[in-house]
């Protein structure tokens, strides 16, 4: 049984501001209206975009508010380190945190502007669609960012997820029995279709956490769950 981490964070995130993300539905209105109301929602009392926009900033604000002004007009150069953004409860016992943090910063050093920022939350969201989910956990495993998992990335994947706690020689069964269940194309390695596809035969993962891969091979995910009053 491998137990490998997925971001599936239920954070109440409705607006999907990832610039960056593959499909590019960046919501550039949130990020330039810091100053304007968030509209009123006559039907219901859930949260508008920008007012999550707006608790977003002022978490990120929270973390060094000597560093990042109440003012974004001017879109101020300001970058938190990764050391901050690590220390955030949705992060800080997760054994991905540096990586995630790596995978959303757009230098892919851990250290995070606003827009960063807001984006990795937009995708960590439990409303985000799970392709999107799906891209994002696959950067998040292809440590080497060659476009693939491989057997190396599923190494570190499995070592992290384990502590440490099993021999070379059990990793490496692990990860073998991975790929040869999960490799459609059978090249050794998974690619993002692959990877998706192991996904789709599983519609209750999103939901339930689990994902057969074959019947003597059970992927577990695990979703850390975000209080959303914590956002």
């Amino acid at each position: 049984m491998l137990l490998v981490l997925i971001m599936i964070v239920p954070t109440k995130t409705y607006c999907y501001f990832s610039d960056r993300s593959p499909s590019g539905n960046g919501c550039k209105t949130c990020k330039t209206r810091w100053k304007s109301k968030p509209p009123r929602s006559q039907k219901s009392k859930e949260p508008t975009s920008l007012s999550l926009c707006l608790r977003l900033f002022h978490r990120y604000r929270d973390l060094a508010p000597q560093l990042v002004p109440l003012d974004y007009s001017d879109r101020p150069a300001v970058t938190l380190p990764y050391e901050l953004i690590g220390s955030m409860p949705e992060l800080k016992d997760n054994p991905f945190r540096q990586r995630i943090a790596e995978v959303f910063s757009e230098h892919g050093d851990g250290n995070m502007t606003l827009d960063d920022f807001l984006d990795m939350f937009s995708v960590l969201s439990e409303m985000a669609p799970r392709d999107l989910k799906a891209y994002y956990a696959f950067k998040i495993y292809d440590f080497n960012n060659d476009d693939y998992i491989c057997k190396s990335d599923l190494e570190k994947t499995v070592n992290k997820l384990t502590r440490n706690e099993l021999t070379p020689e059990e990793v490496s069964l692990v990860c073998d029995k991975v790929i040869y269940e999960a490799d459609v194309d059978n090249d050794g390695k998974l690619s993002l279709a692959d990877f998706q596809h192991m996904i789709v035969r599983a519609p209750d993962f999103l939901r339930t956490g689990s994902i057969p891969v074959g019947p003597n091979c059970m992927l577990q995910i695990y979703s850390f769950i975000v209080n959303p009053t914590d956002i």
